[in-house]
Formats: structure tokens, C-alpha cells, sequence
């Protein structure tokens, strides 16, 4: 069986290659992350723990895998093997009876075609369900940044409104009007700030947690 070492050896590069990434790109970063603190903070809080909880995945294999070896070397070594979860019921079912006066040597435990398809069922399933948080987690990302995305719109689209209302056209002053136009834009592009920035994060985060 498959080492977990390798898959958590390449998920620490991806993650080292990230952080030289946002280290090169963090002038621009920073500016972006302050149009929205809050909903950017959550974002990057989300990813924190979605990333914590992939490597937590990986790192719980290691106890199963040992168990396997356990067992090729010698199912009489089973009472020295690390306790195994997720394939907790193969452990009972081969553990070996105290009891038993034959095992190992004239004992050989066999399972049907249908226990064994039973046993992989099984732990398929297990293994299904300790994802499920990591698939909410990337698409709690995605929403996160699209809910940031029309946030962003709502706020423009009323400050734009706000703006047009100010304006005053009675005077005929061009230049009191574009002063006017200048003062009333900074809304509307903080609301565009917000709805890009959230994107930014929410995207590049489910890209780096999937």
C-alpha cells in the first residue's frame, strides 16, 4: 500500500509555491485585501482551516498503512500494530482469537469474495464522508466570493445613484460639475474594489484548497 508521505510531501510544495506567490504579488495584494477586511479575512480563515484539514486527512492514513504492513509481515504481529479507524473492522475481523492455539502457523484466515467487496464498500464510503467537509469548504469559498461579488455591485450601483442625485446642473459650471463627478466616484469604486477583491480571494482559494 501507497505511503501517504509522498501525496503530503507534494501537497507541502503546492503550498510552498503559494507562498512565494503571494510573496512576489503581495504590493498588489495588500491594497486589494484592505477594500474588505472583513469579508476578505473570512475568506482567507476559510482556506486556513481548509487547508489544515486536507493535510489532517492525509496524516490519519499513516496509522492504516502501518496496519497493513503490520499485517503482510505477519498477522501474528497484529497486537503490536498502531490501532487502526478507518479500517477498523478488518482489524476485528483478523485479529486473532486468544483463544486460538493454531494461529499463525496452521491457521489461515480467508474472506469471501463477498466480505471482502463488504470491507471495501465500506471503507470507499468512510473515506467519502471525510471529504465532505473539504468539497463544503471549496465551495463555501466560491460563495463566499460571489456573495463578496454582489455585495460589491449592490454598493456600487446605489453609490452611483447617489452621485447622479448630487449633481447639480442649474450653475453651468463645467468645472464645479466634474469636481462634483470626481468627489462622487469614490464610492462607487469602493464598491468595485469590494466585489473584485472577494472574488480574487474566493476563486484562488477553492483553486488552492480543490
Amino acid at each position: 500500500m501507497t505511503q501517504p508521505t509522498t501525496y503530503l510531501i507534494r501537497m507541502i510544495v503546492f503550498l510552498m509555491l503559494v507562498v512565494v506567490a503571494v510573496g512576489l504579488l503581495s504590493g498588489t495584494l495588500w491594497p486589494v485585501y484592505w477594500n474588505n477586511p472583513g469579508l476578505n479575512g473570512l475568506i482567507l480563515l476559510v482556506l486556513a482551516v481548509g487547508i489544515a484539514w486536507n493535510l489532517r486527512q492525509v496524516l490519519r492514513l499513516s496509522p492504516e498503512v502501518a496496519w497493513l504492513e503490520h499485517y503482510k509481515a505477519g498477522p501474528d504481529r497484529l497486537t503490536g500494530a498502531p490501532t487502526a479507524r478507518l479500517l477498523a473492522p478488518m482489524a476485528r475481523m483478523l485479529r486473532p482469537r486468544d483463544d486460538d492455539s493454531e494461529w499463525p502457523a496452521q491457521r489461515r484466515l480467508t474472506l469471501s469474495a463477498g466480505a471482502t467487496r463488504s470491507l471495501l464498500d465500506s471503507l470507499a464510503s468512510r473515506l467519502d464522508e471525510s471529504r465532505e467537509l473539504s468539497r463544503y469548504m471549496t465551495g463555501l469559498l466560491i460563495f463566499l466570493g460571489l456573495l463578496g461579488t454582489f455585495w460589491g455591485l449592490l454598493k456600487t450601483i446605489g453609490a452611483v445613484a447617489d452621485v447622479i442625485a448630487a449633481m447639480t446642473v442649474g450653475s453651468g459650471d463645467v468645472t464645479v460639475m466634474f469636481d462634483q463627478l470626481k468627489a462622487g466616484l469614490a464610492r462607487p469604486l469602493n464598491g468595485m474594489g469590494t466585489a473584485f477583491s472577494a472574488s480574487l480571494f474566493g476563486l484562488a482559494g477553492a483553486l488552492i484548497l480543490g
